[in-house]
């Protein structure tokens, strides 16, 4: 079920209408599973690169360093909608520490394995990809709780703040493990994580949140998972936002991807400039922070992303063949500004068009969107690396970014307007007289309409098949009567009783307004036919589906 339990009270006294960029830090609890996220963010930096620069010293094959990225992020692309399936029936909090944990023991494996120097490139890579089930595991989960912990209005300061705790991990991460790395060796980094993992736990573990069950009872895994892919899927704003992220993050993946070859190539280049190089981006990221708010204000979306990608394009153009750090240093910089602007435009454009119900799984299909391009971009650039070189690799990468993104804002344009995913509040449910059997629900809406509006009357249906469909329908169909052209018949199918009772809990704002523009094509005395039957038996000797 969506645990939706709000927090006390006390923690939601800060006011709504408050929108610095700093205005979530007034809410207790946001500040509390900030510091946990920073801390997190921090393992991820550390442990991303002492593996990366551990893989350097065990093959200088460009493939096997870009395939450090792949084995890190594929996770989360493989196992994105379970994971966010998972923190929508579950209780949120103990999931959550639950991932910690398993980081946490990773972490450790990680550091026996180096302290014993038995590693090697294809065991480095295992545990690797590891640690990316616990990260597949732990973000939606945390990116379902953080619109639970703000206002609304605060909720696009509040995920700055969440980028800007993913930068400073950027900064601080590389630096720490760089000098672990330069003064001790990696292992010594992959303990640390392992530590700091169970520091957080602890912190999370001390989080008082309620947690009631449904009376509807949870979602089976299976179709939890099917109705957030056609909640997805039926959202043109939704699909828009995981294709421009999508897009952004397999291109710019080549540089992250082959920073460690970029630093060599550095004049005097060594570990410490890889480290001054991830710095560098995490600095620009977290000054960002500060003017996006403004530049929310004077900008769409569209234009935000397109500038974006446009800058981060170009600065990767100019990685690809300086040798000067005083120049490589103020391009990360500005990559660091465009990272943080793009990927902040499309999580909080992600974000306000969610229901809490859907939530952690339409955030881990925006993640899966994020890490299943950042692998296969990592795989893809790391080859054409080995085949060519890396700065005609980065070239290529930084036209390609360019141009993908204008085509996409071009053929898919930001509407300017989303899906208001406020719930309508308590709607009127359905009573059967006895129990329904098992069996699919079929619901009939009949509706009499003048036959001269029937073109306009198909269009809007068309809108409520996509509306069923989202909320959890398995099936849509409008019938027209041959005999009486103002007849028409809209069959929903639901996959059991009690999943036609959760339709009528996820019931929106917009959708309500939807219901009143079909009743407006209604003529006649009475309202609109409704009859309710189930499936009792299938065709061909199949077996009733429960």
């Amino acid at each position: 079920m969506p645990d939706t339990d709000p927090p006390a009270a006390a923690d939601r006294a800060p006011p709504a209408d408050d929108l610095g960029a700093l205005a979530p830090f007034r809410h207790r609890v946001f500040s509390l599973l900030w510091s946990t996220w920073l801390i997190a963010n921090l393992c991820m930096w550390m442990n991303d690169v002492a593996a990366a620069w551990l893989m350097t010293t065990l093959t200088d094959r460009p493939n096997w360093v870009a395939l450090v990225q792949t084995a890190a992020t594929l996770p989360v692309f493989l196992l994105g909608l379970p994971s966010g399936a998972l923190a929508d029936i579950l209780n949120r909090k103990h999931f959550l520490l639950f991932t910690q944990l398993w980081v946490a023991l990773v972490g450790a494996l990680l550091a026996l394995v180096a302290f014993a120097g038995v590693i090697t490139p294809p065991l480095l890579l295992l545990l690797l990809f590891a640690n990316g089930v616990g990260l597949a595991l732990r973000w939606p989960v945390f990116a379902a709780i953080v619109p639970e912990l703000v206002p609304r209005a605060q909720l696009p300061a509040a995920l700055a703040l969440n980028g800007a705790s993913m930068n400073a991990a950027r900064i601080l991460g590389p630096l720490a493990a760089g000098a672990l790395i330069a003064s001790l060796g990696s292992a010594w980094v992959f303990g640390l994580n392992a530590v700091l993992s169970v520091a957080a736990a602890i912190v999370i573990s001390r989080w008082r949140r309620p947690h009631r069950p449904h009376p509807l009872g949870r979602e089976s895994l299976r179709g939890a998972m099917r109705v957030g892919l056609q909640y997805v899927m039926q959202s043109y704003h939704l699909k828009g936002v995981l294709l421009r992220v999508a897009l952004f993050f397999f291109h710019s993946t080549a540089l992250i991807a082959l920073l460690p070859l970029v630093a060599r190539q550095i004049e005097g280049g060594h570990a410490g400039t890889f480290t001054v190089l991830l710095a560098a981006m995490g600095a620009g990221a977290i000054g960002s922070t500060f003017v996006l708010p403004r530049w929310r204000q004077m900008f769409t979306r569209d234009r935000l992303v397109l500038a974006g990608a446009c800058t981060q394009a170009l600065m990767m153009a100019l990685m690809a063949f300086t040798h000067s750090l005083w120049l490589a240093v103020p391009a990360m910089l500005l990559c660091g500004v465009a990272w943080l602007t793009t990927a902040n435009s499309l999580s909080v454009s992600a974000q306000i068009s969610l229901p809490d119900w859907v939530r952690a799984r339409g955030m881990s299909m925006y993640q899966m969107a994020i890490m299943g391009a950042t692998a296969v971009g990592a795989a893809v650039w790391g080859q054409v690396a080995t085949w060519s070189s890396v700065p005609v690799t980065l070239g290529i990468g930084a036209a390609s970014g360019i141009a993908s993104m204008a085509l996409a804002t071009w053929r898919w344009p930001d509407r300017g307007s989303i899906d208001d995913p406020t719930p309508a509040g308590p709607w009127p449910l359905p009573q059967a007289e006895a129990p329904p059997p098992h069996g699919h629900v079929i619901v009939t809406v009949e509706y009499q309409i003048d036959p001269a509006q029937a073109p306009a009357f198909r269009a809007l249906m068309e809108e409520s098949r996509r509306s069923r469909l989202r909320v959890g329908a398995v099936g849509w169909e409008l019938l027209s009567d041959i005999n009486d052209p103002g007849r028409f018949i809209e069959v929903i199918e639901d996959a059991s009783w009690t999943e036609h009772l959760r339709r009528f809990e996820r019931v929106s704002v917009q959708d309500a307004a939807l219901r009143e523009r079909k009743l407006a094509f209604h003529i006649g005395g009475q309202p609109p036919i409704v009859r309710r039957a189930v499936r009792e038996s299938t065709v061909r000797g199949e077996r009733p589906s429960t």
